[in-house]
């Protein structure tokens, strides 16, 4: 009988570089781990490689200069609505550097109370003690007067003035306004960049319906290569994240033949059916800072077919307590070991749903990941999950 459930390992590689083999590096270091580590291989295994290496590998990247001919291109004018961008040093200063080099004026429209994964842009106390409501359009002078003493709780920065130095320190006006309706930036503009992720298709129909002349989706910007640029023809700068002072790495936009490349190794390696997975932020949101971690457009762009779903499965203390209430011990454990294996017959009976909320795989597979490697210094740009498909009806 099995004793352990599931289990994860962040796998060590070498330090992977732009045009490395990257399939060679991930099967290799699973090899050496397995070697090292003692564990062998099952079918269902999942590998799965953080969208930073796949980026970095594909040498998919664009510099600001890069952003601001795009941005020349698609804004003659050079006077435009910059739509609810996110608050985050790493991943829209340096876009914004880019979009502030093509432009002559800025008009940045921000929500409130904080933007779309969660960053706070005023102290929500404050608003509830003021005459402004979340249906009010505030101006900066405004914002300045009233909440401009704001300081994120983690890196302790305003950034509306960060937003407002970086865009002057090239030579570009800027004007800030604050309101959670989008259709607010035609007021000062008709020309829109609308910079959100997850709700990116629907903010620019409603910008576009309202009157918009010129208006793109922070996802259309290098979604084609400028010169000699990187590119992401699926989300462009969604995704992006700060390589140097200059150079942004973009969202990879080969996973689909790795994982599938990765996938075919291992089987001719290990005889068995493993699988391969690309991932980026983790879809968790941070209890404290209340900070929705996922400021990439997919938690997977990338994934074998043996992932695509949700989980099959029922909830145990559901199924413990009410159907079973008057059995304990092995009784018990039989009981419900039947009942998993009833369920795999009958996917759609209501009592096997009961208590469990249907996410997809890749998303929970993904935020696991995310949460194992980390962003730091950890080495393991490689995760391998086993047993995450067992259930207790397979001891």
């Amino acid at each position: 009988m099995r004793s352990v459930g599931t289990v994860v390992r962040g796998i060590r590689t070498p330090i992977i570089r732009e045009n490395d083999d990257l399939a060679s590096i991930v099967v290799n270091s699973l090899m050496d781990a397995k070697e090292s580590e003692g564990f062998e291989f099952r079918d269902r295994d999942v590998v799965a490689i953080t969208e930073a290496v796949v980026g970095i590998s594909e040498g998919n990247y664009v510099t600001v200069d890069d952003i601001a001919k795009d941005m020349q291109n698609k804004f003659p004018s050079k006077n435009i609505g910059v739509v609810f961008p996110i608050l985050s040093r790493n991943r829209f200063s340096m876009i914004l550097k880019g979009i502030a080099r093509g432009m002559d004026k800025i008009t940045m429209l921000l929500s409130f109370p904080s933007d779309e994964v969660g960053n706070g842009i005023l102290y929500e106390d404050v608003l509830d003690n003021s005459k402004y409501s979340l249906s009010s359009i505030i101006s900066e002078s405004e914002y300045n007067e009233v909440f401009g003493e704001f300081l994120h709780p983690f890196t302790g920065i305003n950034m509306v003035q960060f937003y407002r130095e970086l865009v002057k320190s090239e030579n570009c006006d800027i004007e800030f306004v604050f309101a959670n309706d989008p259709k607010v930036i035609l007021n000062y503009t008709k020309d829109v960049l609308n910079c959100d992720i997850h709700t990116r298709y629907r903010t620019k129909k409603i910008i576009k319906d309202a009157g918009a002349e010129n208006v793109y989706g922070l996802f259309e910007i290098i979604n084609e290569p400028v010169g000699n640029s990187g590119f992401n023809p699926n989300y462009g700068l969604l995704g992006s994240n700060k390589a140097t002072e200059e150079r942004l790495k973009l969202f990879p936009k080969t996973g689909e033949n790795l994982v599938v490349e990765i996938q075919k190794r291992l089987k001719e390696l290990t005889e068995k059916n493993i699988e391969v997975m690309v991932y980026g932020d983790g879809a968790f949101k941070d209890p404290v800072g209340h900070i929705w971690e996922l400021a990439d457009p997919v938690v997977s762009p990338a994934y074998t077919s043996g992932l695509v779903g949700t989980p099959n499965e029922i909830k145990l203390k559901y199924i413990s307590d009410n159907k079973f209430s008057d059995l304990k011990g092995e009784e018990l454990k039989t009981a419900i070991k039947e009942e998993i294996r009833r369920k795999e017959d009958n996917l759609k009976g209501n009592m096997l749903s009961q208590g469990t909320t249907p996410r997809r795989i890749t998303d929970l597979l993904g935020s696991l990941c995310d949460l194992t490697s980390g962003s730091g210094d950890k080495g393991t740009p490689v995760v391998f999950i086993q047993g995450y498909f067992d259930n207790l009806a397979d001891d």
